[in-house]
Formats: structure tokens, C-alpha cells, sequence
């Protein structure tokens, strides 16, 4: 089938479905408290709690498994975001930290896109704390941790709600966790382990290496670093070279015209009037395609957290480090397809030579 006669949704991969409105009014109500609240004050730990409700809301209340995801994106994204703001002063634990965590996307990654989700979603939560330091004076990993479950928990709230008004339990029957996990070791089995050996080492060296480097060069709004690094790996890169660079270049240009959009508006009022029907949209279309639920999500993270900011006068920064940690993914990528290549020809030349020393056996002992 030719391009042309293919529908729009094939070709980029979007599986469009009915819009979840239920979740996104959930959504729309749990960042508009937060985010109001300030904007009115000044206070910069509102911010966390907005971050915290639109982490909580990527959840579907009205799923078998909705509310038990909801609370594990609360309380496993509260922490990371804590550590992420702890370890931003020492390099040591920032190289440790984000190694780990890259490990951990990997490892969920085994276990299917829906697991892969809630990595991507603990991975960005650890760079927004990680890129937070050092902006305004609330310099607290606890607190932080704690206003950022407190918004997952007024989500949790109105999603509980949501479940009344359909007639819902409050708590769903969950499935047996040996159930769980035989379905979880089924889809393991499906990637090979030597290649997710290489798809988990490439991961950990660019998610340390971007970590390292927003530490050491104490980059203020770092998360755009790290966030790229994240965003552009999560592109199947590892298919070829030239869907490595498309990739990059794209997610490039699309942190780009998020940054041109923040400068041209560079005021926190309007910023919210725009961001929170942004914040119900994207939840009422969440994509299902993996790579797309990535960049959609990212992208939204990335809007709530600038949307409060006062420095939208050096736009240069935040592009700087965007083009900074695409070249990571890019450079790290190019380094571990090369090793990749190295170690087949070695293999296929030891191969040979087997063969080869084989075959001279046989010949000396035919008379």
C-alpha cells in the first residue's frame, strides 16, 4: 500500500481513540488549584504540587488498574523528583543517580510500552528536580517530595469522584499478582537478552552522561538537557543512523518552537490561561504509540514547568542546552551502533577461522 492511500493516523503512528473527557476534566481541575494558587502567591512550591497533579492525571481513574497506577505515579514520582533535587549539588551521585535510572526505563522498557510509561514519567520527574536548583529560594528535597505528592493527591481526590459519578468502586478489584506477574515475564521474553544488554548500556551512558554534565556545569533549567537526552533515545534510534539524526533534529526543532512560544509570551498570567486547556487536550488525546506518548508528555511537563518562570529573557539558555543534550543521545548512540558493529565482525571473523581450522581437521585425517 502506497503512502498516499495510507490514513494519517498509520503514517505517524497515532492510535486515535475516544477521548477520555472524564480524565481530562480531571486533569484540568487538579493543575488549575496548584497552578492558580501560584500564581497569586509567588510561592514556588505550587509549582511541584502542578507537576505532582499532572503526573497523578497521565492515569485513567475509570481502568481496571487506574488508581493503582495513579498512586504509584504519585509516590515513586515524589521521590524521584526529591532525589533529582538533592543530588544536583554532588556529580558523583548526580553520574550514579541518573545511570540508575537509566538502567530502570530499560529494564521496564523489557516489560512493555505500559511499563516503559511509567519509567519515562519517573525519568522526567528526576530531571525537573535535578534542573529546579538553584531557580528562586526553596531549596528543600523534602518538601519538595512532600508538595508533589500532596497535588497527586488532590487528583486522587477528584479522580475518586469521577468513580462515584460513574458508579464506580472506589477501589477496583485488583488481579492476582502472580497473574501480573506471569504476563510481565511473557512479554520480557520477547526482547533478546543480548540486545537489551546493548539497549540498557547505551541508555545508562547518556542519561550519566547528561546528569554529569548539567552538575558539573551547573546549567541553570537543566532539565532541558537531560529531558532531551531522554526524549531523543525513547525514538527507536537504534534502527539506523539516519533515523537517529531525523529524530534528533525533530525533537530539536520541537523544543525550539516551545522555547520561541515561552519567549513570545514571557508573561506567567497568560502562560496559564494557555496552559491549562493545553493540559486537558493532551489528556483527552494521550497518545497510545509509545515514541508519541513520550514526546506529548514531555512536552506538557515542560510547559507546566516553565509556566510560572520570570526568565523567559534568555531564551538562548534553554535552547543551548536542548541542542547540548540531543548530541549526547546522538553521540552515545553513534558510539554503542559502532561497538555493535565491531563485535559482529569479530564474531563473524572467528567464525570463519573455525571453520576454516575445521575444515583443515578434516583434511588431514582423510587418507
Amino acid at each position: 500500500m502506497s503512502l498516499i492511500n495510507r490514513s494519517p493516523w498509520k503514517v505517524i503512528g497515532w492510535q486515535p481513540g475516544r477521548p477520555a473527557w472524564g480524565a481530562a476534566a480531571v486533569a484540568g481541575l487538579g493543575c488549575a488549584l496548584p497552578l492558580l494558587l501560584g500564581l497569586f502567591s509567588g510561592h514556588p512550591g505550587f509549582l511541584w504540587a502542578t507537576v505532582g497533579a499532572f503526573q497523578a492525571a497521565k492515569a485513567n481513574p475509570l481502568h481496571r488498574l487506574g488508581m493503582l497506577r495513579m498512586l504509584l505515579l504519585i509516590g515513586l514520582g515524589a521521590g524521584s523528583a526529591g532525589l533529582g533535587f538533592w543530588s544536583a549539588p554532588h556529580p558523583l551521585v548526580s553520574l550514579g543517580l541518573f545511570a540508575f535510572y537509566g538502567l530502570l526505563l530499560a529494564w521496564l522498557q523489557r516489560y512493555g510500552s505500559e511499563a516503559g510509561k511509567l519509567g519515562i514519567g519517573l525519568a522526567i520527574c528526576l530531571c525537573l528536580g535535578q534542573g529546579q536548583h538553584g531557580i528562586g529560594d526553596f531549596n528543600n528535597p523534602q518538601a519538595i517530595a512532600a508538595l508533589f505528592a500532596l497535588g497527586g493527591l488532590w487528583v486522587t481526590l477528584l479522580a475518586f469522584g469521577l468513580r462515584g459519578m460513574h458508579g464506580l468502586r472506589m477501589w477496583p478489584y485488583m488481579p492476582r499478582l502472580l497473574s501480573m506477574v506471569k504476563v510481565l515475564r511473557r512479554r520480557a521474553r520477547r526482547t533478546p537478552i543480548r540486545q537489551w544488554r546493548l539497549h540498557a548500556i547505551t541508555y545508562i551512558l547518556a542519561a550519566a552522561t547528561g546528569g554529569l554534565i548539567v552538575t558539573l556545569a551547573d546549567l541553570p533549567r537543566g532539565y532541558w538537557l537531560t529531558l532531551a537526552v531522554f526524549t531523543t533515545l525513547q525514538m527507536d534510534l537504534q534502527r539506523s543512523l539516519i533515523r537517529a539524526l531525523q529524530a534528533g533534529i525533530g525533537i530539536f526543532c520541537a523544543a525550539a518552537i516551545l522555547i520561541y512560544m515561552g519567549h513570545s509570551l514571557a508573561d506567567p498570567p497568560m502562560m496559564v490561561m494557555i496552559m491549562l486547556p493545553l493540559v486537558m487536550l493532551s489528556r483527552a488525546f494521550q497518545a497510545h504509540h509509545y515514541g508519541l506518548f513520550v514526546l506529548q508528555t514531555t512536552l506538557s511537563f515542560l510547559l507546566l514547568a516553565e509556566t510560572l518562570a520570570q526568565d523567559w529573557e534568555l531564551p538562548q539558555l534553554r535552547l543551548i542546552n536542548a541542542a547540548i543534550g540531543v548530541g549526547v543521545a546522538l553521540s552515545v548512540t553513534l558510539l554503542m551502533y559502532l561497538l555493535r558493529r565491531l563485535v559482529t565482525r569479530i564474531a563473524l571473523r572467528r567464525s570463519r577461522q573455525t571453520a576454516v581450522t575445521d575444515q583443515g581437521k578434516d583434511d588431514s585425517i582423510m587418507p
